[in-house]
């Protein structure tokens, strides 16, 4: 809104500004609208486009306060009961847009300081020698604070684990119930649940190794149909080559990479090798490394008679 008013202030007045602005703010949530209306997801769909609200809200707004700054000239009401009537309601739009968004930023700073605060207690008062975190669930959902450790390796005492209850309050966990689950002889141990835990874990480190897998094979791939593509360029070239130099005798066609030794540049260029009977003068080479250059379509292209 900052952006628009100011360079609509300006005596070009161009659009660019306030359009870059303007979609910055407002396209992403109103994407983010359509694919959940496109989806069925109704909290996507509302949580974005009351976004999308907000942002039009106070674009307006800012517009507006931009105006009374710079003193542009008032819109005159006639009647004065209706200019106090708009301005009530600019005021309680403002308001009561703000007001959802003041209450879900708290919410959201809230539950990110306590997860913050359960993860430092766990790692910091959860850690015993040969005994290892295997799970932890941290749940903070109203009133109903609660963590969930797992432990895996030598049971620890009792008396450990009470002492860091004790300590909870220095992290103002004080209304944050801590179960902690642990030895396989312990009724309060869920074996289907821990199993569970384990089988999560697995599976999302497996999902993981798979993503990394994927990738380096679609680059794999990428490189291959690069080699691809010149073997079946030098396959191509080889009958316009006879005709246009009968002399020519074997064709090579790759793709290299140049390394300067003075310095740390890369660069990537098409390497052509042609075998002669006859070997060409320098001016023919040249115009076969220009027929070559724009037949394989390359940037750059190094030619090696033989």
């Amino acid at each position: 809104g900052l952006a628009g008013v100011t360079a609509l202030s300006t005596k070009e007045k161009g659009n660019v500004i306030p359009g870059v602005a303007i979609a910055t703010a407002l396209m992403p949530p109103l994407c983010t609208a359509g694919y959940g209306l496109a989806t069925g997801n109704l909290i996507y769909f509302l949580g974005a486009f009351y976004l999308y609200f907000i942002n039009s809200v106070f674009i307006s707004l800012a517009t507006f306060l931009g105006v009374r700054v710079m003193h542009f000239q008032r819109k005159e009401f006639v009647d004065k009961n209706r200019e106090k009537k708009v301005r009530k309601y600019i005021v309680l739009i403002a308001i009561l847009t703000m007001c959802p968004a003041v209450y879900l930023t708290v919410g959201i700073v809230q539950d990110t300081f306590f997860e913050s605060a359960a993860n430092r207690f766990v790692n910091e008062q959860l850690s015993f020698e040969n005994t290892q975190v295997l799970d932890k669930k941290i749940h903070h959902e109203g009133k109903g604070h609660e963590i969930r450790v797992v432990l895996i390796g030598q049971e620890v005492p009792e008396a450990s684990i009470a002492i860091a209850r004790s300590k909870m309050k220095d992290y103002k966990l004080d209304n944050t119930k801590l179960i902690v689950l642990q030895g396989m002889n312990n009724e309060a141990v869920d074996i289907s649940s821990i199993r569970a835990m384990v089988m999560e874990d697995f599976y999302k480190n497996s999902e993981q190794r798979l993503v990394e897998q994927k990738q380096k094979i679609a680059t794999l791939e990428q490189n291959l149909e690069r080699y691809k593509t010149f073997d079946e360029l030098g396959k191509k070239i080889i009958p316009e080559l006879k005709v246009l130099y009968p002399s020519v005798k074997t064709v090579s066609i790759s793709h290299a990479i140049e390394l300067a030794v003075d310095s740390v540049r890369v660069d990537t260029v098409t390497l052509a090798v042609l075998k002669f009977g006859k070997h060409p003068g320098a001016h023919e080479k040249e115009k076969i490394a220009e027929w070559l250059k724009a037949r394989t379509g390359a940037k750059q292209l190094r030619l090696i008679t033989e």
